[in-house]
């Protein structure tokens, strides 16, 4: 089980870093709630439409709590909580959210631990993870794939 990656070389000739190759991740295929359902049965005693049934509202649940203002922690997975893009103004009492808040986003921290051996804060989303090229025959899309930023 790896991440692939294609090499991709920096072309913006204003970067420090002009020329120089860089990884990204490249997603092969996406997995739906059905199929995510249908492992995770094989592993558990729950059935597969009780597991849909659950995951399709958990995102109802959490868009509603998130847009209560409360962060949303699923254990072992990590948290959510919408952030807010805004301009600055002069004064706090120039501020008004028609004219200074430009857009909201939705922000995820994964849960971590600390790694006893390392001290380092380590995430169980990425334990083990291991990357490997792309072959180069496989045929991938541009929508399938997913940016790492250099």
């Amino acid at each position: 089980m790896s991440v692939f990656y294609r090499l991709y070389q920096n072309n913006n000739k204003r970067s420090r870093v002009y020329k120089k190759w860089y990884a990204r991740a490249v997603m092969v295929d996406t997995m739906s709630t059905r199929e995510l359902a249908e492992i995770m049965q094989e592993n558990c005693t729950v059935k597969r439409s009780d597991i849909e049934a659950v995951l399709r509202e958990l995102v109802p649940t959490m868009t509603r709590a998130m847009q209560d203002s409360k962060r949303v922690k699923i254990d072992g997975l990590g948290s959510f909580k919408i952030g807010l893009k805004t301009k600055p103004s002069v004064s706090p009492k120039e501020f008004s959210s028609q004219k200074n808040v430009l857009g909201m986003h939705i922000n995820f921290m994964p849960e971590t631990y600390k790694d006893s051996g390392t001290n380092r804060r380590v995430t169980d989303l990425l334990r083990r993870c291991a990357v490997a090229e792309l072959p180069k025959n496989a045929v991938i899309t541009d929508e399938d794939e997913v940016e790492a930023q250099p």
